[in-house]
């Protein structure tokens, strides 16, 4: 369908990438990956046509449609949001008016056997198969629910797209997009401006979707579920793999030492070449000998081996110790103006404590991070701070906190312990800072390099406290692993508001959910809290409504039954102990020196049979607990 043939594109003099080759088969589902400024937004822009190769050749299939999400908008909206996304239909509204043209021909044709009518025939027939195709009398249901998933209420429907956000305009073109079908869909960090069930929505409609989708996107999660090919830019080449983002990670590491081996084979017969070229050209019966071999030297093609970013590890200053209880709320209401955003919120928040802040977007998640950051007070409720707290704070808008006369190094160096002064670059470097750009004036950086210098800078104080709003969205995959290393091992208390899923994994324990203007609070990670949310959706669909249209109570379970459920919960947990044992135990065995023991086909089976039973249980005891709780509260 699409064949890029040796592309290149050069920056002032300099390759930003060359020799890029691929080519995109109807259907497929890619991820397009590299680090920031690897050149992966201009791929995407000369797929689409918004920029030309200095070098190579881009073909489309004739007749094939191309879909293009920008990650920059340039979006001039002076209709409401429905006839903004209506616009979807122009094309398809020129392309029935085509066909009434051509029905009106056919009709008006005297000779039904000349090669003029057969070609309004042949052109008749295939544009009204792609209209049936789309299934147009069912767009403006369609769109309906297109712009419901991506998170609008009808009642944005009417509402002038003027008046909102950059990333609500967004989300009007990508319902465009999606209407519209195209053939080959390319989408730029789709989920920046997405809240997590937006995400997840749009995840289920790409997965149905029957066009490619080329996807660049730092969302471990959203990759792995919809794409099943990688490319990734790096070293100004292109690297292919069949498969999705995490089978990637272990095939580039097998990819990358097989490399390395031919490398260093290739480097030994250069050698072993050299030395003979050395012993034999100056003698008069080998000189031709030694000049097949030099230009047998010059011939080789070497073997390059992409050259890895140093790996950075960080950890963050000892802190202050502060009490057991961190934060106290008692009926909060949360918003700006007279009319809050969620009311109603109590909750407790304690020491080393790792809260996810999720939920729709306008449902308040930054402004309940605002409060806990002491940056606005309640409508109405108490909020306490417990004893000795030290609050490090991460807004969306931090960049604009920079003193824009200081340079980027100075920005850290004001503020680093002098045992961290060393350490600086690597850190800048962690976050995209390097060579001479650590000289930039801040007042020159762009909003995302502000964002990343914030963070940065964020990371060298002392806080017993963390909280952060939407931390990763100007990172890339290599920036975002080290922040995730480095608030693992953070030992006070973090609260993060995200909508990315691979980011909380293994980050929190603790899922806030602000749904409807209310709190709802989930103890486990963010996967569990998914897995239930889901299992309760599924449960209000099945159970029969009140006559008032709410979901009927279940009915009381007797104490017997109640008694028998605690019972399944303690031997469901008794065997995830039973397992997680095992499972240390085959992972030590991993660990041996024993080389041909860590390689046993057998054991590694075990360990994966171990792990799937491990987490079959914990499903089990999520379940079991859930049907208690449920119990419980009907009584």
């Amino acid at each position: 369908m699409l064949i890029v043939d040796e592309v290149g594109v050069r920056i002032g003099g300099d390759d930003l990438f060359r020799k890029v080759s691929f080519v995109v088969n109807a259907g497929e589902r890619i991820g397009l990956i590299g680090r920031n400024g690897s050149g992966k937004t201009t791929l995407l822009r000369l797929l689409a046509g918004r920029q030309q190769p200095d070098e190579g050749q881009i073909t489309l299939a004739r007749g094939r449609r191309i879909g293009y999400l920008p990650q920059e908008l340039a979006f001039q909206a002076s209709r409401s949001v429905l006839e903004e996304a209506e616009e979807a239909f122009a094309d398809i509204k020129q392309q029935q008016e085509h066909l009434q043209r051509l029905t009106a021909q056919m009709a008006a044709a005297t000779d039904t056997s000349s090669a003029h009518y057969m070609r309004i025939l042949e052109e008749f027939q295939a544009l009204s198969d792609h209209l049936q195709n789309l299934g147009v009398d069912k767009l403006p249901q369609q769109l309906e629910k297109i712009l419901l998933g991506l998170g609008f209420q009808r009642s944005d429907f009417s509402r002038p797209a003027s008046e909102l956000s950059g990333g609500w305009q967004m989300r009007i073109l990508l319902a465009r997009l999606l209407l519209q079908q195209p053939d080959l869909l390319l989408l730029d960090e789709p989920t920046n401006h997405l809240d997590l069930d937006s995400i997840i929505w749009l995840e289920q409609f790409l997965e149905r979707y029957s066009g490619a989708v080329i996807l660049v996107s730092h969302d471990q999660t959203f990759l792995d579920r919809i794409t099943t090919r990688t490319l990734e830019l790096f070293n100004r080449r292109l690297l292919d793999f069949p498969c999705p983002f995490s089978e990637y990670v272990s095939l580039r590491e097998e990819h990358q030492q097989h490399l390395l081996a031919r490398k260093k084979n290739q480097e030994r017969q250069i050698a072993h070449t050299q030395q003979l070229i050395d012993r034999f050209r100056y003698k008069a019966t080998k000189a031709r000998f030694a000049q097949s071999l030099i230009k047998k030297l010059e011939r080789l093609p070497r073997i390059e081996v992409e050259t890895e970013a140093p790996t950075i590890r960080f950890t963050f200053p000892e802190a202050p110790h502060s009490g057991r209880l961190v934060f106290e709320a008692q009926q909060l209401a949360i918003g700006y103006g007279r009319k809050p955003l969620a009311s109603g919120l109590s909750f407790e928040i304690l020491r080393q404590q790792r809260i996810a802040i999720v939920g729709r977007n306008g449902e308040g998640k930054t402004t309940l991070g605002r409060m806990l950051a002491g940056e606005l007070k309640p409508l109405q409720g108490t909020l306490r701070n417990g004893h000795n707290l030290s609050i490090g704070y991460y807004a969306q808008l931090q960049a604009d906190r920079l003193n824009g006369d200081d340079t980027v190094y100075e920005t850290l160096q004001r503020i680093a312990p002098p045992d961290l002064e060393p350490r600086l670059r690597s850190l800048l470097g962690a976050f995209l800072f390097q060579g001479d750009a650590i000289y930039k004036k801040t007042n020159v950086l762009s909003g995302g390099e502000k964002s990343r210098l914030a963070l940065a800078a964020l990371l060298l104080r002392p806080y017993n406290v963390l909280i952060l709003d939407e931390p990763t969205n100007h990172l890339d995959l290599a920036s975002k692993a080290v922040l995730h290393e480095a608030l693992r091992d953070f030992t006070g208390t973090l609260i993060v508001v995200s909508h990315d899923r691979s980011f909380l994994d293994g980050l929190v324990n603790t899922v806030f959910y602000l749904h409807h203007g209310k709190l709802e609070v989930y103890p486990g990670t963010i996967s569990e809290f998914l897995e239930r949310r889901q299992l309760n959706t599924l449960q209000q669909l099945e159970q029969p409504t009140s006559r008032r249209g709410a979901p009927a109570k279940p009915p009381a379970l007797p104490a017997a039954d109640i008694k028998k459920l605690q019972r399944q919960i303690q031997a469901a947990e008794k065997r995830i102990t039973q397992l997680e044992q095992l499972l240390a135990e085959l992972e030590q065995r991993f660990a041996a020196p024993d080389a041909a023991l860590a390689s046993d086909t057998e054991l590694f089976t075990r360990y994966q049979q171990t792990r799937e039973q491990r987490d079959q249980a914990f499903s089990q005891w999520a379940e079991l607990q859930h049907q208690l709780e449920a119990a419980q509260g009907s009584r």
